[in-house]
């Protein structure tokens, strides 16, 4: 974890990947984030909030295909050939932006979402970028997904405010109005070209009577109508007026035209967000022969209004799972070898980190934002409550070394989470138990502050938030080595090599 100070943000940035410079404005504003600890990768940023109270996440790698890819090809770097001078010498080929410098070269500088998008929008135009990537950004009113496209191109859709989303890495936005994002821009935005380059290039696959199909008329069409006694006839003129837009190339499926359905995909992706979506609406009739959607379905919906409101641990949970429940639990009894098998869960062995960004509006804005963080792999670790608006985190979190330590919140969560892996069942009880205390002093640690930050002076509070961070991640450090010492005892009683004589009785 780190906060980067505005004298400590470049003016020039080159990226670590691509070789590309580019000259960053003058006015930085302090911002978090999660770089990577290991220097000579780049900065590699991942998410935070800056001091507009304006989060950003950058860590999701996406798909496309390969018409979007021959039509606006990735800006790849390519190294020089030869030596100046010689007379086959070919300079090297500048790459555009990738993960690594995303949320540098934006967060500090957006006051807003919109702004987000905007900006990321316009890099992406100009320099390219050399990977596909999703990117969220959030503000106390909006929260924005943007999606690139190719080398150049690029759409954003605003998550509507009764929804979540579900993103494996996998392109995944399924309805897009261009006149929107050539108009208004209510809540869809995209590059200036879109519509151009899309029938230049024939990527437009949504068929006219689509729309006549059940997942089409998917709950954010119906949330639309207005709840009266003439909702059917205004369901009925909407539905004409989408006709008209996806007759006219209006409206489209990004999914279908800029997205993948591969067999990876079947494993790696799509039932993930099938679990996901199971757990958030788990009465919409996820399993059995008859289920409108599994695990290898490509047409699960980008955004859904969940049963009930979507909590932190609700998120924790989600990002942490291994198909509980279900026949593919890597851990689990039901199924077969095979199935237990089938998909890859999304809490992996290879987490490094989560950040649950979570701005409040029911506080003021000098302490709205909370950055809820783990790291290593989901399935064991926890999420830590975290002011953002401080000007440095905890040393247990913000010195990660490249040597193994338990005095890393890092490397010991990499530790339990190896040790755990294999006697999962005998330790699953002091794993949750740790889960559920941690979590709770999150909370606790967040009702205690907040009243105190209230009373405050305005110069005091980011000290103040910056103690309770300190105080939270002592009880963590203590927390966290009590559980390292219960994981090890149970699985170093269960070695290969264990023999019981009277000796083991002293």
């Amino acid at each position: 974890m780190a906060v980067v100070k505005p004298e400590e943000q470049p003016r020039t940035y080159v990226g670590r990947h691509s070789h590309l410079s580019l000259d960053l404005p003058n006015d930085p504003m302090r911002y978090s984030c999660g770089p990577d600890a290991v220097p000579g990768h780049g900065p590699w940023a991942a998410a935070g909030f800056n001091e507009a109270n304006v989060g950003m996440s950058a860590t999701e790698t996406i798909t496309s295909n390969e018409r979007v890819l021959g039509a606006d090809p990735l800006v790849d770097y390519v190294p020089a050939k030869g030596e100046p001078g010689d007379v086959d010498y070919v300079p090297e080929q500048i790459g555009g932006l990738g993960e690594e410098d995303f949320v540098t070269v934006v967060l500090p500088y957006i006051h807003s979402a919109r702004e987000g998008v905007e900006r990321l929008g316009a890099l992406l135009e100009q320099y390219g970028t050399y990977e596909m990537n999703g990117i969220a950004f959030s503000d106390i009113n909006e929260i924005w997904w943007l999606e690139t496209i190719g080398g150049h191109h690029w759409i954003a859709k605003r998550v509507p405010d009764d929804a979540y989303v579900t993103m494996p890495n996998q392109l995944g936005i399924d309805y897009f109005d261009l006149l929107d994002a050539e108009g208004e821009q209510v809540s869809h935005m995209a590059s200036s070209d879109l519509r151009a380059w899309m029938e230049e290039n024939h990527l437009n696959l949504t068929m006219v009577n689509a729309f006549e199909q059940e997942e089409f008329c998917d709950s954010e069409l119906w949330d639309d109508a207005d709840e009266s006694e003439d909702e059917e006839d205004d369901f009925i003129a909407m539905s004409l007026e989408i006709m008209s837009g996806l007759q006219k190339g209006d409206i489209f499926n990004p999914r279908d035209a800029f997205g993948s359905h591969s067999d990876s995909d079947h494993v790696y992706n799509t039932p993930r967000a099938w679990y996901m979506q199971r757990c958030l609406n788990p009465h919409d009739g996820w399993d059995g022969p008859d289920a409108l959607y599994t695990p290898e379905s490509d047409d699960i919906s980008w955004s859904r209004v969940p049963e009930r409101k979507v909590t932190i641990e609700d998120v924790k949970y989600v990002l942490s799972s291994h198909f509980q429940g279900t026949p593919y639990d890597c851990y689990g009894t039901k199924g077969t070898p095979a199935t237990r098998s089938a998909y890859r869960p999304i809490g992996v062995n290879r987490n490094s980190q989560l950040a649950v960004l979570q701005i409040r509006p029911y506080v003021p804005a000098e302490f709205a934002c909370v950055q809820w963080m783990a790291f290593g792999s989901n399935a064991f670790n926890a999420l830590v409550a975290l002011y953002a608006n401080v000007d440095e985190f905890p040393e247990y979190l913000s010195n990660t070394t490249a040597r193994v330590s338990t005095e890393n919140f890092y490397w010991a969560n990499r530790l339990i989470a190896a040790l755990a892996n294999a006697r999962f069942y005998e330790t699953g009880a002091k794993i949750e138990s740790y889960q559920e205390k941690i979590g709770a002093l999150g909370h606790k640690m967040l009702r205690e502050t907040d009243c105190a930050a209230a009373d405050a002076e305005a110069g005091e509070v980011s000290a103040l938030l910056a103690q309770a961070n300190a105080a939270m991640c002592d009880t963590l450090k203590t927390e966290t080595d009590k559980l390292l010492d219960q994981v090890l005892y149970i699985t170093s009683c269960a070695m290969k090599n264990g023999f019981a004589m009277s000796d083991n009785e002293r």
